[in-house]
């Protein structure tokens, strides 16, 4: 007997009818010899109504009302395992819904942001031995104050992680409205192809650089414990044993590292550039200090010098929705170093090739630009890490972009390898 931590999303269990196919695919695991336990998401829809409706009670969200805001958007969650318990029950599987605070899942105090500290595994597994399946609302838990703390958007999958790391599952499967991990971004690149495997590090890479498929602390949370993950579709009918998504491994368990194993992208980028500001130490702290300590998080950033070495122009991406709040903060923070002139641009987009194999491959760099080049995309700006490189286009190209890269790296005619 084996125990497996499920997790579905928000379109998983978008409705009724939804629910009812997720209480099927959990009881055939439980047909099939192994404990369960489900973290769920709010039905889709559900937590920006709930967001909303706090937004439209109190525009200030300092300490106190962001615990008093997590009190509200939790409640999706809780209705999600509720609902999905009745149904288990109503199918004969004994079940119990669980929310964060009961198990208890505790976190750190920073709300709507908040971190796990330790999850208690007591309650839960006296549970599953009397043959309950736990049906443990997901994004929650509850902090050192004893309020409901949520841990930011996509929240549900870092639970599900973390549980299967607190409880040693076998694995933990991922539920959503895609049968896997993809080479790019199927509704763009239509011969994208489905991994059967990819690396911690380059989900990581992916969820980070704007995959939508796992959240970033999920993956990281997987990578830290060897969490073993499979990504998988809540809509095929999947016989019980069998692993048809795509799976988290180490490195050394992929059987061929190609050059670049997939694309990623983002359209949630600004620029802002800042000229002619006077180049000596000190200068890069007094721009970006500020821009950390009101929370605003800055990806790539290129700086070029002048000739003689006295001026610099500075150029960095935040997020469109931190933009307004960059620029205020550059402009009329006193600590901001003097500038001629400073120009912005949201009609930008991110696009990022990961693969663990630029380790051991040559001119994945090169190959890149010259594609850019032949369709004649300029690059704004470029960043990179040891096993991704990322470029700031003209958000208008990032189609072109994709399919474009994604044929010249080979991913287009790759045979999958399992």
């Amino acid at each position: 007997m084996a125990l497996i931590v499920q997790k579905f999303g928000g379109t998983s269990v978008a409705d009724i009818a939804r629910i009812k196919r997720v209480a099927t695919i959990v009881k055939r695991d439980v047909d099939a010899g192994h404990q369960v336990i489900v973290v769920v998401s709010a039905m889709a829809g559900v937590t920006n109504q709930l967001v909303d409706y706090c937004a439209s009670v109190s525009s200030l969200m300092d300490d106190s009302n962001r615990a008093n805001a997590d009190h509200v958007v939790a409640a999706g969650e809780q209705i999600t395992s509720g609902l999905l318990a009745l149904e288990l029950e109503s199918i004969g599987q004994p079940a119990r819904a669980w929310a964060g605070w009961q198990i208890p899942l505790a976190t750190d105090a920073v709300y709507s942001k908040a971190r796990i500290a330790h999850i208690d595994t007591e309650a839960i597994n006296a549970s599953l031995a009397k043959g309950e399946v736990a049906v443990v609302a997901g994004f929650q838990g509850i902090s050192p104050e004893g309020r409901i703390a949520t841990l930011g958007r996509g929240g549900s999958d870092t639970s599900a992680v973390a549980i299967a790391a607190a409880f040693k599952a076998e694995r933990c499967d991922i539920y959503t409205d895609v049968d896997g991990v993809y080479t790019s971004d199927p509704r763009i690149v239509t011969k994208a192809r489905k991994l059967s495997r990819v690396s911690y590090e380059e989900m990581l890479e992916m969820a980070s650089l704007g995959s939508k498929v796992l959240q970033p602390r999920s993956v990281e949370l997987a990578m830290n414990y060897r969490v073993k993950v499979q990504v998988l579709s809540t809509f095929e009918d999947i016989p019980a044993g069998q692993l048809p998504g795509t799976l988290l491994v180490d490195e050394e368990d992929l059987v061929e590292q190609q050059r670049v194993t997939g694309l990623a992208y983002s359209r949630d980028e600004a620029r802002i550039t800042l000229t002619n500001v006077e180049n000596k130490p000190g200068v890069s702290a007094g721009i970006f200090g500020p821009l950390a300590d009101r929370g605003i998080n800055v990806d790539m950033i290129v700086q070029n010098v002048t000739e003689d070495g006295k001026q610099t122009d500075l150029t960095f991406t935040v997020s469109k929705g931190d933009l307004a709040r960059a620029l205020e903060l550059v402009k009329n923070e006193p600590s901001m170093p003097k500038c001629e002139k400073i120009h912005t641009d949201s009609a930008v987009a991110k696009i990022s090739v990961i693969g663990v194999g630029m380790r051991s491959h040559a001119g994945v760099a090169a190959e890149m630009f010259r594609t850019l080049a032949e369709k004649n995309i300029n690059i704004i700006v470029i960043s990179t890490s040891e096993i991704k490189i990322s470029v700031l286009i003209d958000e208008s190209y990032i189609e072109l972009a994709l399919r474009a890269l994604h044929t010249a790296y080979g991913l287009d005619a790759a045979e999958e390898k399992n």
